[in-house]
């Protein structure tokens, strides 16, 4: 084309010039969805994506996979288990094993062939996430990275606008849906006088040579700082972990992130009298100064702000000056920062809305159960950084937990933008049992996102079949219908899995004397994780249901009815039982009494009428007022293993229907396999 044509087309010559130097003037591409980090969170929803045939790109900062892995943890050795072995061969029962693989259909990609040690190098992760890139052929961009984020309002967006992504040269990006998965990676830090002394768990050296016979404290009580006083704690003099809250171990409490048994080094050294201690004190009253040796000592601030300013160093009080019994009264010669990590929200624009500015929303960004930023609609948090969905809570925040999150979400996502139902199941009547107690035994997506992930059966017109929906948010179940396009117009089932009352929490004993640990006569006093079902005759009503509940009857209009499996159905040698051999003759009812009968043996309308339970439940069992079973049934297990739990807060609603299944092992029929 000659200067004048194109003159005619795009006005002055210099008009050309200025849009070919500076392409930030235009959007160079447009997604339909665009993918922050190719991290495991990342790398998971594009292998969904892809298999989907949608128009994607992921953008990873680095020049492959999984850069955080690179570099923490600092010590190299994962946290998440690698359970190569386990009798079985089903693959979605060994998932509940297996920490570090993510979800594919390629049985190559999985992370057993990466590693044999039962906590693996962080390197062999790096190696797994390149490999599940390639094998799969997703679409990333890497050494691209995204250094602002914002709006564009358009009517013709999916959303009602636009995400305009900005990389570090300039060029811009224009998607319709944005998923961040970006995970927590700005060090928390506190601020206090003399902070700035501390080392931060992300630079300290990780060789021991570097502490021989040194004072060492430590700020910070998670796994990052017992990982980093594990590796020297044979070459330092003490170790000194400082911390505003007690030790929280996992074991105890059933949170893989609070502290794990391969770095507890620390809590044998303190507790069978060696040199090393255990601090709680808030650090924003503490105060480190430097004395002229170079060495550190702890104050209080107060001291600091009453010193003025020109005095040395030496000549602020310390707390042992009136009280020789000061725990930290010997200086130290290295401050280690161990205090965890939070979300980047820099490059975000604040129209984007991620933030209230609340403590707990500077560490995770504000979404909904569902996953979808509470500002910006077409905005999802995968992997680590949604965790604030189910914080200390269940395992959303780790791979084992987010692989199933992030398929939640991407179905979510087909739902909403191309029409694609949540995939389904639909079996007759005579079926259900056998599918509830399949996936109760062998879900590995329940298993990992109890209380969070919930399979939920929808019944058909006079209960003559049902539609079984794996791994839906439970806590958005007011909107099932409008999330999977799936009606529920005749009641429907979820099916969940729970710890105990006792789990965990201050003064609980998971190990306490009397939790059920075998029978199912006393399946509901059972402790550790156990399938629950809860019955709706409808959807409940408000929004999203609140976290740690299916649906509470203070704040639904249609509560649930509740009831706990137990912890086998066992038939003619070790099978579960056809309908026909379930007590009271059950399968000579309709479908619709069937389901009634199994599930509440005594009417739901008659909240007066005493309840079925398992034999050998005394009259005053237990604090709930649980009754014995009538004439009829004594002597009889109900074939679910029902008891009442009294009525709920308030005594305005029948509660909830369940017993718990027994303590070990924590699955339905474990030792017995479903045919």
């Amino acid at each position: 084309m000659h200067l004048s044509a194109a003159a005619r087309l795009w006005g002055p010559p210099g008009l050309l010039l200025t849009l070919v130097l500076h392409p930030t003037l235009c959007v160079s591409s447009h997604r339909d969805y665009c993918v922050l980090g190719a991290g495991p969170a990342g790398l998971q929803m594009a292998s969904f994506l892809q298999r989907a045939g949608r128009d994607y790109v992921v953008f990873e900062r680095a020049s492959a996979p999984g850069s955080f892995f690179t570099r923490y943890p600092r010590h190299r050795k994962l946290i998440s288990i690698n359970k190569r072995y386990t009798g079985k061969a089903n693959a979605e029962f060994n998932l509940r094993h297996d920490w570090n693989s993510l979800l594919s259909h390629d049985p190559r990609l999985l992370f057993r062939h990466y590693s044999r040690a039962y906590f693996p190098d962080a390197g062999d992760m790096v190696r797994y996430l390149g490999d599940f890139a390639d094998r799969l052929g997703l679409h990333v961009l890497y050494n691209t990275t995204i250094t602002h984020v914002t709006l564009d309002k358009d009517q013709r967006a999916w959303n009602g606008h636009y995400f305009i992504l900005t990389d570090q040269k300039g060029h811009t990006y224009q998607c319709s849906v944005l998923l961040v998965a970006t995970g927590v990676s700005v060090p928390n830090q506190v601020d206090f006088p003399g902070s700035e002394y501390a080392e931060g768990y992300e630079s300290v050296s990780v060789d021991p040579g570097d502490f021989v016979g040194q004072n060492v404290l430590i700020l910070g009580r998670g796994n990052s700082a017992f990982e980093t006083a594990e590796n020297i704690l044979g070459v330092t003099n003490f170790i000194h972990m400082l911390s505003r809250s007690r030790v929280r171990l996992s074991w105890a409490t059933h949170y893989v992130g609070d502290l794990r048994a391969i770095n507890n080094g620390l809590l044998d050294t303190y507790q069978l009298k060696s040199l090393d201690g255990l601090l709680e004190s808030d650090l924003t009253d503490l105060a480190i100064v430097k004395d002229n040796e170079g060495r550190f000592h702890i104050t209080l601030k107060f001291f600091l702000e009453e010193t003025s300013a020109n005095q040395s160093a030496d000549a602020i009080p310390l707390p042992q000056d009136d009280n020789d019994n000061f725990a930290m009264r010997v200086a130290y010669d290295r401050v280690i920062r161990c205090l965890g990590w939070r979300f980047d929200f820099s490059i975000f624009n604040q129209s984007l809305r991620l933030s209230s500015g609340s403590e707990f929303s500077k560490k995770y960004p504000l979404i909904r159960a569902s996953y979808e930023s509470k500002g910006s609609r077409g905005l999802f948090i995968l992997g680590t950084a949604s965790h604030s969905v189910d914080y200390r809570k269940s395992a959303g925040g780790f791979i084992h937990g987010f692989r199933y999150t992030v398929r939640a979400v991407h179905r979510l996502l087909e739902h909403r933008h191309h029409g694609v139902a949540w995939p389904s199941t639909e079996l007759p009547i005579t079926q259900l049992t056998n599918a509830i107690i399949r996936r109760v035994n062998e879900a590995s997506g329940l298993y990992q996102m109890f209380s969070v992930l919930a399979d939920v059966i929808l019944l058909k017109e006079n209960a003559s079949a049902f539609e079984y929906l794996e791994e839906f948010p439970m806590q958005m179940l007011a909107q099932l219908e409008t999330l999977t396009g799936r009606p529920a117009r005749h009641g429907l089932f979820v099916v969940n899995m729970e710890y105990g009352k006792n789990f965990s929490g201050p003064d609980k004993d998971v190990f306490f004397y009397d939790r059920s640990v075998g029978h199912t006569e006393d399946a509901w006093l059972s402790n550790f994780l156990h399938p629950v079902i809860y019955f709706y005759r409808r959807l409940p009503t408000g929004g999203e249901v609140p976290p740690r509940t299916v649906a509470p009857a203070a704040a639904h209009g249609h509560p649930p009815r509740r009831g706990r499996l137990p912890d086998r159905l066992d038939g003619a040698r070790g099978t579960h039982p056809a309908l026909a051999a379930l007590p009271g003759e059950l399968s000579g009812h309709r479908p619709a009494e069937l389901l009634r009968r199994v599930l509440f043996p005594v009417h739901p309308d008659a909240p007066e009428a005493a309840p079925v339970l398992p034999a050998g439940v005394p009259e005053n069992a237990g604090a709930h007022g649980h009754r014995e079973p009538s004439a009829a049934w004594r002597g009889e297990r109900a074939p679910a293993g029902l008891c009442h739990h009294g009525r709920a807060p308030g005594g305005q609603q029948p509660a909830a229907w369940g017993t718990r299944a027994r303590r070990s092992p924590p699955v339905l029929g474990a030792s017995t396999p479903v045919p």
